[in-house]
């Protein structure tokens, strides 16, 4: 520890707040004043895990793009008396912080437009409709119509939980839980607290391969060769092993994604148990638990009305089938981005963003039905804006990238299929490679035969 007599500040170097990077001393820096959030790291709103990655790094960018204005006078109590004494800002992240000052000097984080009361209006009269095709129509087509609506219902009702998650859309607070746990919980099956826990930490680290656990997908994906050395990840606490199962699936990955995107859902409602039943500190538990004792009340009585069991097999295929187009959507936003291994990093926090993520361009009448996520490099940036303001920021971002000679990567929806099928292919090609994996395998020799 250093103290500056002409100021009378005491001061820590990075290596030394570097030090506190424990659960149990737990520091980080904010615009070059240190705070001790080990207590703190238990009733963060957001959770521990963006703190326990970015522990004993100066954070300023990430809480900057996190947090409301109103938030910075709560710092003071966690204030340690140290200054970082080699703070620095560079050229990206001043630039990234005047852009999110301008931003909230126009007031475009406040202004939400009418997007979730619309959209939870529209997901209501479809969730009715559903149910009437479903119990009041003798037709196998108007069965199969609303297992379709109810696939698009999930996709519009995820939107309206993820915005929740990120900003307030309704009134105030307690209204906005409410919307979470309906449009997540009790209409989806899947947890606004599952999802809290994992999306938190995708974004911090995002793209990294043992932190980030949108890329954790093992046995069955895997985004690159670097997970075939059965990395431990930090996330799960866990070994992601690549065995000679996950070397099969593996190889094969370019093939069997969309069908697996088909029943994704269903590794979705496991993760959601696993987490409300496990002894992880989970908030609100108790409303989370009966959020999906909802779900998994209607859902399956609705399926019982159908008058057999293939139709009642069909509906759920056909509604995840459809669904299916969202969980594609999210790998496309990442799959073929840039990964890396270990922490994130404060101090080029943004341009981790713009090498993780890739837009999906499309016309505005298709802002819908993306959730204003195709533009997934803006949202990353600045999660708390509204998804009305991502298409106005756009061309912003994309000059700030030119200016800093950072990826900005906007693709057409099939372009997007295209880069990630390809990745998916060359991690598939190189498990064959590992053991001459291609030549013992009579099935890849039959593909190949016929080309």
């Amino acid at each position: 520890m250093v103290v500056a007599d002409d100021h009378n500040k005491k001061y820590m170097t990075k290596e030394e707040l570097s030090k506190h990077n424990k659960p149990e001393d737990l520091w980080i820096s904010i615009q070059g004043k240190v705070y001790d959030v080990t207590d703190w790291s238990k009733h963060h709103p957001g959770g521990d895990i963006p703190l326990l990655n970015l522990a004993g790094q100066d954070v300023t960018d990430a809480f900057i793009a996190y947090h409301p204005g109103t938030a910075w006078k709560y710092l003071d109590k966690l204030f340690t008396g140290f200054y970082l004494q080699d703070y620095q800002v560079s050229e990206v992240s001043r630039d990234y912080r005047r852009l999110a000052t301008e931003f909230s000097k126009l007031g475009l984080f406040e202004k939400k437009g009418h997007v979730a009361a619309c959209s939870l209006t529209t997901v209501g009269l479809m969730f009715m409709v559903v149910v009437y095709g479903v119990v009041k129509c003798d037709s196998v087509w108007a069965h199969m119509g609303s297992a379709a609506l109810l696939g698009l219902l999930w996709i519009l009702a995820a939107y309206v939980g993820h915005d929740s998650g990120h900003y307030n859309v309704m009134v105030n607070p307690k209204f906005n839980k409410l919307a979470q746990l309906l449009s997540g919980n009790c209409l989806t099956g899947i947890s606004i607290a599952w999802w809290k826990w994992t999306h938190n930490a995708h974004h911090i680290a995002c793209n990294s391969l043992d932190y980030d656990p949108d890329l954790q997908h093992l046995p069955v994906l895997a985004v690159s060769s670097r997970l075939f050395n059965s990395i431990t990840s930090v996330f799960y606490s866990r070994k992601l092993e690549f065995d000679a199962f996950a070397r099969f699936m593996v190889s094969y990955q370019h093939f069997t994604f969309y069908p697996v995107m088909c029943v994704a859902r269903v590794n979705l409602f496991v993760q959601t148990f696993l987490l409300l039943f496990s002894r992880r500190r989970v908030p609100d538990r108790a409303l989370n638990i009966i959020g999906i004792l909802i779900f998994w009340t209607w859902f399956p009585l609705l399926i019982s009305t159908l008058p057999s069991w293939t139709e009642r097999v069909a509906f759920v295929l056909v509604s995840f089938t459809v669904c299916a187009l969202q969980h594609i959507q999210f790998c496309l936003n990442h799959f073929a981005a840039n990964v890396y291994l270990g922490p994130p990093s404060g101090n080029d926090w943004f341009q981790k963003q713009t090498s993780g993520s890739i837009d999906i361009s499309c016309s505005s009448w298709f802002d819908w039905i993306f959730g204003g996520l195709q533009f997934q490099l803006e949202h990353h940036l600045f999660p708390r804006l509204p998804r009305a303001q991502l298409r106005k920021v756009s061309p912003l971002v994309q000059d700030y990238c030119k200016k800093h000679n950072l990826p900005y990567r906007s693709l057409t929806w099939w372009e997007a299929n295209v880069w990630t099928i390809r990745t998916l292919k060359t991690a598939a090609l190189q498990a064959r490679g590992l053991t001459d994996y291609a030549s013992q395998n009579l099935l890849w020799e039959a593909v190949n035969t016929v080309g």
